[in-house]
């Protein structure tokens, strides 16, 4: 399937959602790989991982880049060369890749029922607003919020409970406020989600 779906947050920000549902061969179909991309894909164990690699080269297309216009420093974090920045995800079925002039991360998650069992690790405050009735959905937007701002910052060390506190919201909000609160760190981004096809979708930008 060709892009599920653009989100034009703003003139500078914009994300792109694509629906895995090609065989790897299709996937593969009109993009170039870099020679380190091909060995990166092969040594992938897993089908699933391999086609959500893919799937952002062709993401990158449809943004107007190449798979050689993509790189990684030593933090492991991606980077346009360009100097826009990049986030980029995968889960399952879906992935997307946000580009933005200002600070962006974002992440995409199937909502499993698995999660309930691990909240305490990630959940600290936001226990005090969950959504008993929608709790799946709400957990994994916590999730998401959390881990879009631990992909924006450059302190591996952030801990998900202690320092990514997340502002009391409802899902019909569609967005809320999350905060790095780590010494000497103090940054404020607004968090935006939705969820589609089970899967929740969401991203922190600070523009």
């Amino acid at each position: 399937m060709p892009l599920f779906k653009t989100i034009k947050h703003s003139a500078n920000t914009t994300i792109y959602i694509w629906k895995i549902d090609e065989t790897k061969e299709s996937l593969l179909q009109d993009i170039e790989l870099s020679e380190k991309s091909k060995i990166r894909i092969e040594g992938m164990q897993s089908m699933i991982h391999q086609k959500g690699f893919i799937s952002v080269r062709q993401l990158l297309k449809v943004a107007g880049y190449t798979d050689r216009d993509l790189f990684y420093t030593s933090d492991g974090k991606p980077h346009l060369k360009d100097g826009k920045r990049i986030s980029i995800t995968h889960s399952f079925g879906f992935a997307a890749i946000g580009i933005s002039n200002c600070p962006i991360g974002i992440d995409i998650e199937k909502n499993r029922e698995k999660i309930i069992k691990i909240a305490s690790k990630f959940v600290d405050e936001e226990c005090s607003f969950k959504d008993e009735h929608n709790l799946v959905e709400f957990l994994t937007i916590i999730w998401g919020a959390k881990e879009s701002m631990y992909k924006i910052h450059p302190d591996g060390g952030l801990l998900f409970k202690k320092h990514l506190p997340i502002k009391d919201f409802s899902l019909q909000d569609k967005q809320t406020t999350g905060w790095i609160n780590k010494d000497p760190y103090f940054e404020q981004y607004t968090i935006y989600f939705e969820t589609f096809e089970r899967y929740s979708l969401v991203y922190a930008v600070n523009d």
